[in-house]
């Protein structure tokens, strides 16, 4: 593959996308940007010290079935698709500073049709329980309402779904992945991740995968 200019991690919520992507790009001297700033999507539906739940967020969790809820996430990063291509195209070939860009957004499928150079590509996963674990801590469930933690609830069963079918597609794809979920610390897993990426001799694919 030669230089790598860019490198794009997806998975689902909650696999540590965003700090290993941050890790990474200090490693490499690159920008670091999640597509998850691209457009505006029903988010993480509990509250923080910084923020309250919008109401047409929790309307989003509490009405929607989990097909429905993957349905319009699904819908949404094809309609960013158009633009994350150009802004893997823009910094694998242009002359600024290369890019480690992260996010739910980079379906495997459509990662593996790009003909630009100079890109790499992993995906995140955790078990399960692992991802339960994450989530129920960031929204404080045992201090949380009923209510609050029927929207959680919906949130985690959106997010396991979509890492179901997004381990079918990277599999089926022969793409590589990285498990988040051991205990390994954020400098080992993005030492992991810059060993995965510089094998590539295809956007996402090792010489030995199919």
């Amino acid at each position: 593959m030669g230089e790598i200019r860019v490198v794009l991690i997806g998975g689902t919520s909650n696999t540590g996308k965003s700090t290993i992507a941050a890790a990474v790009a200090d490693e490499l001297g690159f920008e670091h940007r999640s597509t998850d700033y691209l457009a505006r999507h029903p988010g993480r539906p509990w509250r923080t010290p910084e923020r309250e739940v919008p109401p047409h967020v929790a309307d989003h969790y509490a009405t929607l079935t989990t097909d429905e809820l993957i349905r319009s996430v699904l819908d949404h990063y094809e309609r960013l698709w158009p633009r994350i291509a150009e802004i893997v195209t823009d910094h694998a070939t242009g002359p600024g500073p290369g890019l480690v860009l992260e996010g739910s957004a980079l379906w495997p499928a459509r990662v593996a049709e790009l003909a630009v150079p100079h890109t790499a590509a992993v995906w995140f996963t955790a078990d399960p329980a692992v991802l339960r674990a994450r989530v129920q801590a960031s929204g404080r469930y045992d201090e949380s309402t009923p209510t609050e933690r029927h929207l959680m609830n919906r949130f985690l069963a959106r997010t396991e779904r979509y890492q179901t079918l997004m381990l079918d597609a990277v599999d089926r794809l022969g793409l590589a992945r990285i498990d988040t979920g051991t205990g390994r610390s954020v400098p080992e897993l993005a030492g992991m991740v810059l060993t995965t990426v510089h094998a590539q001799d295809a956007v996402g694919r090792s010489p030995a995968a199919p």
